[in-house]
């Protein structure tokens, strides 16, 4: 079920796999790189690995023996949050949305380049360390309030009017940063490195679709939400007067 990692204290990658190449070639050139690797072939051997683990990072391919990779993806993120990176030749454009929307950090369709998986796999970690890490004084409020919304950071949970709004971890960040510089105009590459860590060709369209999905959510609030204003030609920002949602972009 699982390649034995390799040495003591290396970040470890779950990758889960079923095509024997490619699982050798993610598992020679990550190993190479100093990551430890364990390899699940099908989405069960992937559930009782995660349970027994807890890897650093996922690496996850959508088109699995035995189960539905968006599924799977949900499910897993229910065991454990752990990033998932999901890489897969899925013919489903939908699918790359279908897979942030329940809880995978970053898409990458197959064929892929193994340098640039690599660097999306040491952005996505460097995130996820960034965010868990001791926050650098002086350090940032753990709460932060726009009218009736409020971010619990130590919790990572967002309420509106006293209510919870169930996010994903990247509408969370999407929110988080717009909440955290008020009235201030946010470029789509600026919410693209804050949200992901990096910026790349796709990301301001894949922003718009995040933002809609967060005003949905926030619409359904018991009270109104602060408005996600787009800023034409510039990007968005959260306004601090209350109110429905801004235009779409």
């Amino acid at each position: 079920m699982a390649i034995q990692p390799k040495g003591p204290g290396a970040t470890t990658i779950m990758l889960v796999e079923d095509d024997h190449v490619v699982a050798q070639t993610l598992t020679d050139a990550l190993e190479s790189s100093g990551y430890r690797v364990w390899l699940a072939e099908t989405g069960a051997d992937a559930r009782t690995l995660l349970e027994q683990t807890r890897p650093d990072l996922i690496i996850l391919d959508l088109m699995l023996p035995d189960v539905d990779g968006l599924v799977l993806c949900s499910g897993l993120k229910a065991i454990a949050d752990v990033p998932i990176v999901i890489c897969s030749a899925t013919p489903q454009k939908r699918d790359a949305i279908l897979g942030l929307k329940l809880g995978a950090d970053d898409f990458i369709s197959k064929p892929f380049d193994i340098y640039e998986l690599e660097a999306r796999v040491e952005a996505v970690l460097r995130r996820t360390s960034q965010s868990r890490a001791p926050a650098a004084n002086p350090s940032p409020p753990e709460h932060i309030r726009v009218g009736e919304l409020i971010i619990d950071r130590s919790r990572r949970r967002v309420t509106l009017g006293g209510e919870p709004i169930q996010l994903t971890p990247t509408e969370y960040r999407l929110v988080s940063a717009l909440a955290s510089r008020p009235d201030e105009i946010l470029s789509r590459d600026d919410l693209a490195t804050l949200v992901w860590g990096y910026q790349d060709a796709s990301s301001g369209r894949t922003i718009d679709v995040h933002i809609r999905r967060l005003r949905v959510k926030l619409a359904h609030g018991p009270v109104a939400a602060p408005a996600i204003v787009a800023v034409r030609g510039f990007g968005y920002k959260m306004a601090v007067e209350e109110g429905a949602n801004g235009a779409a972009a």
